[in-house]
């Protein structure tokens, strides 16, 4: 089976819109719309047909695309039951444990809320790429504009049992501004110092800092590390729960 093809390209200043395709179907779907223009013209450089958006939320840098798109190409949506109310022109609703097939590359849908009550993403398993608009960044997290700190821990929580080598795809530019605030939690962090030298050079060579790894998230992001000794000393709460720590953490990068 030929591999799935990913673009990527940038758009509406720091977002990424992605479009995979499946060679062997001709099959092609965008994942959210931040940009109907910016979309277009990536399908026409590729010769590519639009056939399908996946919607991960419902805000306009993400499904603002939608119904221009679908009125130009025909394309059919899919996005959360949860959210049927919320994003324009969708007509497939799904939820956990539901798939979805690009042609013979299938990707399961994660409910993934905090960020908003309805957010999910899409796992291309075979593929190891995961499509997690704005739930994980790179060396960040969205911020809890609808949900729970509760919530949230609980929704990362599912994307760290994915495998290490699983690609993460995010929705924005925001590595280097999240990494400044991951050096004020864990300043000794030896992966997370070399992770930002990488970063730095990337961003001086005005090269994307996505997609990156699980693996590299799991030992730099400081959301994905409350179990970090100092971490936990930087907030000076030792003896709280995980999600007592990730809560704190959101609420001072908040502040940041």
């Amino acid at each position: 089976m030929a591999a799935l093809q990913v673009h990527q390209f940038p758009c509406l200043g720091d977002n990424y819109g992605y479009l995979v395709h499946d060679p062997e179907a001709g099959l092609t779907a965008s994942i959210d719309s931040p940009d109907a223009e910016a979309i277009t013209r990536a399908l026409a450089e590729r010769d590519w047909q639009l056939d399908y958006i996946l919607n991960t939320h419902h805000h306009a840098d993400h499904a603002g695309g939608n119904l221009a798109l679908k009125a130009a190409t025909g394309c059919r949506i899919i996005g959360a039951r949860a959210d049927a109310d919320r994003i324009p022109g969708m007509d497939v609703l799904v939820g956990e444990g539901d798939s979805f097939a690009l042609g013979r590359h299938t990707a399961r849908i994660i409910e993934t809320p905090g960020h908003t009550r309805g957010h999910i993403c899409y796992l291309f398993e075979a593929d190891r790429a995961a499509f997690v608009g704005d739930t994980l960044f790179s060396m960040g997290c969205g911020r809890l504009f609808e949900g729970t700190p509760a919530q949230m821990w609980t929704s990362l929580q599912k994307l760290m049992q994915l495998p290490d080598n699983t690609r993460i795809y995010c929705a924005h530019e925001y590595t280097q501004s999240n990494g400044r605030f991951a050096l004020t939690m864990e300043p000794d962090n030896p992966a997370l110092q070399a992770r930002m030298r990488e970063v730095a050079a990337l961003r001086a060579a005005s090269q994307p800092t996505v997609p990156s790894t699980l693996g590299a998230e799991k030992a730099t992001n400081p959301f994905l590390r409350p179990a970090s000794t100092e971490l936990r000393a930087t907030l000076g709460l030792a003896a709280a729960t995980d999600t007592e720590v990730f809560a704190e953490t959101r609420r001072r990068k908040d502040q940041f």
